[in-house]
């Protein structure tokens, strides 16, 4: 073997042993043991979900996707099963989103995960929203992205003043996905709007008064809360929010300070209901006022094909029903895959962490109607479909 055909094989070689171990950590072998993701347990009157990746913020792989979905299918049949539970293991996040990093890695080694992951996850955010029996989300901590996919949509999210919310997706070429163009906008006046385009992190008590928890609970008595849902006997749904609104009437943590956005709502509702973006940030400069110009800041770091792509998913999704949101959001999030921003995104905060993404088209004005059309087409028998 010659020196060159030395060198193609080496390079045939580790290309192949690259994109064995982004599958490798895409989906586990089925010769491991993979519960250790995540954890589904019948305790009590309960199906208990524990998502299972500390060290990664519990972020969410296919595989657990793929085994919550259909335990969540049979406990919702179990006439032995009451409830569902669904928690992050840990202290610092809930889930702080999808394993995107895994996923851009598999597109880029030319492994079409991306299709499959999000055709998943989106049937798990529908069957959660559909779901018979009551479905309780503990928010302690870091609670984004796809973490608010997997409990959002659920009867009961409870947060904790450790709970940090966001979607922050504008800022890696993406869009608040996993149904947020269908809760983003039915928030009170344009705050969903905002929180869209600007990643704006909420904290503790906020994401209960923002519409997103709909209780809130002191961190240390969130054991306590747990063992108490357990030891219900037959529980309806009225016994479980009775449950959570005893607990949430205790607490008293930041009871008396108002919401962090509530100064700013007149500002947001105005700025904010623009229909383009280009209106909305010289809404912004015109407002004139430091919160105004901070926000103008943020959104100029974003990428302009995500912040077009959000305004226009977020009008759409208003008036959608959620079934009719996660198929637009399976086009969009294809569209995206094939597109150049999400991958550097990835690449700029994710891999080399230079935080400084190079988005294309890196001006609003080139990101056109008929451009935008294209991330909205329908797959056609490639669509998403319940």
């Amino acid at each position: 073997m010659g020196q060159l055909e030395f060198w193609r094989f080496m390079s045939r070689f580790n290309a192949f042993k690259r994109t064995n171990i982004i599958l490798h950590h895409l989906r586990m072998s089925k010769h491991t043991d993979a519960t250790e993701e995540v954890l589904l347990e019948k305790k009590g009157c309960a199906g208990v979900i524990t998502l299972n990746r500390p060290k990664s913020l519990n972020a969410l792989t296919l595989n657990m996707v793929q085994q919550i979905y259909p335990q969540l299918k049979k406990w919702e049949q179990d006439p032995e099963t009451f409830l569902i539970i669904i928690k992050g293991a840990g202290e610092k996040a809930f889930c702080a989103g999808g394993d995107i990093r895994a996923i851009s890695e598999a597109e880029n080694a030319n492994q079409k995960i991306a299709s499959v992951f999000f055709r998943d996850e989106y049937m798990l955010n529908n069957a959660i929203a559909s779901c018979q029996k009551p479905y309780v989300a503990l928010l302690h901590g870091i609670t984004m992205g796809g973490g608010v996919g997997v409990s959002v949509h659920g009867q009961f999210r409870v947060a904790t003043e450790k709970c940090v919310f966001a979607m922050p997706e504008t800022a890696i070429g993406l869009f608040p996905d996993v149904g947020g163009g269908y809760f983003l906008p039915r928030l009170q006046g344009k705050l969903g709007y905002f929180l869209a385009l600007t990643g704006f992190r909420l904290k503790g008590r906020d994401v209960y008064r923002a519409g997103i928890a709909t209780h809130f609970v002191d961190s240390e008595k969130l054991g306590m809360l747990e063992e108490d849902l357990l030891a219900l006997k037959s529980p309806s749904k009225e016994n479980v929010a009775a449950v959570l609104e005893n607990y949430h009437t205790e607490c008293k943590i930041d009871r008396d300070k108002s919401f962090i956005l509530e100064e700013h709502m007149d500002k947001i509702n105005s700025c904010f209901s623009a229909n383009t973006v280009e209106q909305i940030i010289q809404n912004l400069e015109q407002d004139g006022s430091s919160f105004a110009l901070e926000q103008l800041k943020v959104i100029n770091k974003m990428s302009p094909t995500s912040l077009k792509i959000t305004l226009r998913q977020l009008m759409e999704g208003s008036s959608k029903t959620l079934q009719e949101v996660l198929t637009m959001e399976y086009r969009l999030s294809q569209a995206c895959m094939r597109g150049h921003d999400f991958h550097e995104g990835i690449r700029a905060l994710l891999i080399d962490k230079d935080q400084s993404p190079k988005w294309k088209p890196a001006d609003l004005k080139e990101v056109t109607d008929e451009y935008l059309n294209n991330y909205f087409k329908s797959l056609g028998s490639n669509d998403l479909k319940f």
